[in-house]
Formats: structure tokens, sequence, C-alpha cells
């Protein structure tokens, strides 16, 4: 593709809900190049833990949990598929998710019955015998034995090089403006030259609002700050994923434990702080005492795009006819990823949604 190309479907951003969605078009036989102003992968969905459930799901609406639930079914068939296309394998693990926060057992059992979920009350013995280095003072936790997580940094690698072949990814460059002509659009121009496309989909995450504001709309979608540490354990130490006041433990298959997040209001500041390393240190080691003899191997950031309630804007908008919206799922692109690239393809090629739109839209009110 040259520095001025045309395709017939753009989508800008290459982090997983822009792979996902060109995967998704490419599948259907549309004609797709993808542009990202860095490395595809490389912003939040590198920078976050992969686990495949909004945290505390019970407080999440139902346009949320709509996208994880049907995401969740999609994951393992995903996983494999991109394996066997790319031969790189987003180790995807049903290993479980014990929430040890004991405050709203009562709201997570009632959500659960109503949504079919399985959990079960374990009690402290089988804690213990299940997790035998976690050091909790709660006397019963919750078990979600079906949750499962991905090694995001590998899904997105996996992904990138399953789509390759058939879209036209361009990297390493910024999208500058969307072109509008007589209320359509007619592609982007980008700081290596004009791209033209029949439609464009904006899946730019925390970038979004600075991207589509200039078009006279701005939806509600600010970075929030999270970090997260990594130490270099051994397979087996831990078992399962764990959450306790908002922070949680994924053990990766290589014994690798990510510690995370912290949610940080600083606007487009992507840098680490020793404060919030040190304070994800004492979780770590409260949880898991054993942590204290590890060493630590990495801390990073990431900006995760936030929105009202963390519903997502999925969809057309409203103004241009052309221009499509994929974007603003806050602390849940991964687990709704699949879905929200689906549904999104769906309204694009005009075809039966897989969910019902109209929570997603740019004019949808939010709670």
């Amino acid at each position: 593709m040259s520095q001025n190309a045309s395709t017939d479907v753009l989508i800008i951003g290459g982090g997983v809900i822009g792979l996902m969605t060109a995967r998704e078009l490419a599948l259907a036989g549309a004609d797709v190049a993808l542009v990202e102003m860095g490395g595809t992968g490389r912003q939040a969905s590198w920078a976050g833990g992969g686990i495949l459930s909004p945290l505390y799901p019970w407080r999440f609406a139902g346009a949320v949990n709509a996208l994880a639930a049907w995401s969740q079914r999609a994951y393992p068939e995903l996983c494999q598929a991109l394996f066997e296309r790319s031969g790189i394998d987003p180790e995807y693990a049903a290993s479980g998710l014990l929430i040890l926060d004991p405050e709203e057992r009562a709201e997570a059992l009632a959500w659960a019955t109503a949504e079919d979920a399985t959990v079960e009350e374990m009690d402290i013995e089988r804690i213990e015998r299940e997790e035998p280095g976690l050091a909790t003072k709660t006397r019963s936790a919750l078990w979600f034995p079906d949750v499962g997580q991905v090694r995001n940094p590998r899904l997105t690698k996996a992904l990138h090089a399953s789509i390759a072949p058939d879209v036209h990814i361009r990297e390493h460059e910024e999208v500058l403006q969307l072109s509008v002509e007589n209320g359509r659009t007619t592609g982007v121009r980008t700081t290596a030259g004009e791209i033209q496309a029949e439609r464009v989909v904006v899946c730019t995450g925390a970038w979004t609002a600075d991207l589509l504001g200039k078009l006279g709309r701005k939806p509600d979608i600010q970075p929030v700050r999270g970090q997260m540490i990594l130490f270099h354990a051994k397979p087996g130490q831990i078992r399962h994923m764990s959450l306790l006041r908002e922070r949680y433990v994924i053990p990766r298959r290589d014994g690798r434990v990510l510690i995370g997040s912290t949610l940080e209001d600083v606007g487009f500041e992507k840098r680490t702080t020793a404060e919030a390393k040190e304070e994800l240190y004492r979780t770590a080691i409260e949880m898991f005492p054993l942590l204290k003899r590890t060493p630590i191997e990495d801390h990073w950031a990431g900006l995760r795009p936030g929105s009202p309630s963390g519903i997502p804007y999925i969809g057309p908008f409203p103004e241009v006819d052309g221009l499509y919206v994929n974007a603003g799922h806050y602390r849940n692109g991964l687990v709704t990823g699949p879905a929200s690239a689906r549904l999104l393809a769906d309204l694009l090629l005009g075809l039966e949604p897989i969910l019902p739109p109209s929570a997603y839209g740019l004019e949808a009110p939010r709670p």
C-alpha cells in the first residue's frame, strides 16, 4: 500500500479491539487495512492482566456482562484458531478466579444465579487445600472455576500474525485527521500521507475522544493509568487467580506472577512510580508471603480507556456516514474484545447483530 492508498475498511488502532475487529471483517471478506501510531498491541492491550472476566462482575451493567459472557464462550476456540494460524500460543487457561472479599457475598451469589454463572463458596479448609501459599484472613471465599486468562502480549502477537496475510498493517503511523466530505467519511490523513476508505472504524482506546472531538462529538472516554509488577516465580507456586480489595494476582504458565493494578487519573502520563510499586508489592506479599523471596522482574504502566459505567461505544458515528467506533472498554477490553469486534462487524456489514446494539451507541445514556 502506497503513501496515498485506498481500502474498503480502515481500522484506526492496533490494540486488541482493533486487531480483533480487523480479523472479523477480513474473515467476512472485506478489504481491510489497519493503521497504528506505534506498534500493534503495545498500549493497554499489552499492559493489562488478561483476566477473562470483569472484576466483581455483579458491579457492572448488563451491557458489559453481555459482551463478556459472549466472549468467554468464544475464547477457547479463538485462541486455538490463532495458535494454529500463527504458531503463537496465547496461553489460554481456565485457571479459575478466587474472590477473597467477603462483603458482597449476597450480591455475588444473586448475580451468579441470575446469569447462570458457576460460583462456589469455599471455606478456609478448602482455600488452604486449593491455594496453600495464600495467607488470607478471610474465613471464606467465592470461587469462579470457569474464569480463564490469556497472556495478553502473546494474544496480540498471535492476532497480528494471523491477520497479516489478509490485512495491510501500517505501524508507527499516526492518524492526524479524519477526512469527511458531504457528511460521509472519505478516509484519513496520517503522518505518512492520505488513506482513502469507504468506511473507517475508530479503535483508538484512550485517544478516541481527542480524535473524534475534531468532528464535534466527543465520547466520554478518559485515560486511566494502571500500574503492575511482575514476579519471576516458579511454576506451581501459585495456582489460581486471586482478587482482594481491587488487587489481583495472576499466575502464568511459566511461573511468572502479575500483581495489579492501580487506578490513577493522571491524563496521558504513562510512567511508573515508586509509590505504586511499593503498594503493589505490599499487597502481593500480604496475599502470598512466598513472593517476599521472589525477585521483581518488571514494573510497567498503561492507559485504559475509561468510560461511564465501563460501557464501550460500539456502532456508527451519528453525524458521519461510513464512520464507526469501537472504543471505551475501560478495564474490560480483553474480556469483551471478541464480542465487541463481532458486534461492530455485524453493524458495519448489515448482518443480524449478536447482541442488541442500542446500549452501546454513541447517543445511548450511560448509567
